[in-house]
């Protein structure tokens, strides 16, 4: 199946702590079917001393979120679900609230 969500893409966070907030996608995980966004979902993360980090301590590091709690942002800044349309001979992205092709 192609993918509604790729990396790039600007999206809402639909639920959660960062409710309403925006950013790009940094990276995609379809087999577990989440993403992360830059920015948006940080999380704390005590780390003891290691060789390649020998300081240790409080690290903070964006987390995944899963995909239907983000939403393709559309050329008027609303949330857009995501279709699909056959343009010559290339399947394109669109948005639904617009009808627009979505670059990527």
């Amino acid at each position: 199946m192609a993918a509604k969500i790729k990396k790039g893409d600007r999206v809402v966070v639909l639920a959660g702590k960062d409710k309403g907030r925006t950013g790009p996608v940094a990276k995609v995980m379809p087999k577990e079917g989440r993403v992360i966004v830059s920015g948006l979902n940080l999380v704390q993360r005590h780390t003891r001393p290691s060789q390649s980090d020998p300081q240790g301590g409080i690290k903070t590091k964006e987390a995944s979120l899963h995909i239907s709690n983000v939403a393709v942002v559309d050329s008027n800044g609303k949330p857009t679900r995501v279709g699909f349309r056959i343009d010559g001979d290339k399947k394109v992205r669109i948005a639904k609230t617009t009808g627009e092709v979505i670059n990527g």
